[in-house]
């Protein structure tokens, strides 16, 4: 009998052993996060060099194990409270979700994030209320210079993303930096998005391009449903 409760013990913190590190670094995660340099443009003390070495380490790790923990709940509480993303009422985030720099991210009330979303919020991401992802659907607000001799990021070629309320990203589909999806409109799967999309219109493609107009009568509004385990 003994032996199985201390099977039964050794399997509880083996599944639960990455929550106890996350929580027991948090103060540290808190504070690196708020002085990280995100976009490279600020004087680099020692402080912020420090922080940074802190989220390029263990940062986008624990944002990966949280992602993949088994309650809606418990990944919930890790955003909003340890990696400070604004999430407003009745968001649901599936799992397998990379958050990159999660104070840059901002979610509306009854959006609904897929599962294996990518999130690089670097530059700045603003989810408007209501809105779907589907799965595998990734956001770059970065992106490299090819032409650049040391392949830096410049300041052309990064910028915000915003997605407005009731907009539906199909899965598989790819927005880029310095984009704006205008409420209600629609991401065909599997479309790489590079410029603005108009309000209530239906856009796919590589690049995406106008398809059809969507009706403007959306009054539907999420409640925060989700399937659990997931």
């Amino acid at each position: 009998m003994e032996k199985i409760i201390l099977l039964f013990a050794f399997l509880i913190f083996l599944y639960f052993h990455r929550i106890l590190i996350m929580i027991c670094l948090s103060p540290i995660t808190i504070w690196a996060s708020k002085q990280q340099d995100v976009l490279g443009t600020k004087h680099k003390s020692f402080k912020i060099r420090l922080a940074n070495k802190y989220c390029w380490w263990f940062e986008r790790l624990f944002i990966y194990w949280c992602s993949n923990i088994h309650s809606h709940r418990i990944r919930l509480f890790f955003y909003k409270k340890i990696y400070r993303i604004n999430l407003e009422k009745d968001v649901v985030i599936y799992s397998g979700a990379e958050i990159r720099n999660p104070n840059g991210l901002h979610i509306g009330k009854g959006s609904i994030i897929g599962s294996n979303a990518i999130l690089d919020a670097r530059a700045g991401i603003d989810i408007g209320k209501n809105v779907n992802f589907s799965s595998n659907v990734s956001i770059w607000t970065l992106q490299h210079d090819y032409r650049d001799p040391d392949f830096a990021c410049n300041p052309k070629h990064y910028g915000p993303v915003k997605i407005c309320d009731r907009a539906w990203i199909g899965p598989n589909s790819i927005i880029l930096r310095n984009v704006t999806i205008g409420e209600g409109a629609v991401v065909a799967a599997g479309s790489v998005v590079t410029h603005d999309i108009p309000p209530y219109e239906v856009w796919g493609g590589i690049p995406a391009r106008y398809i059809s107009k969507r009706p403007q009568n959306m009054r539907y509004e999420f409640k925060g449903t989700y399937c659990h385990f997931l």
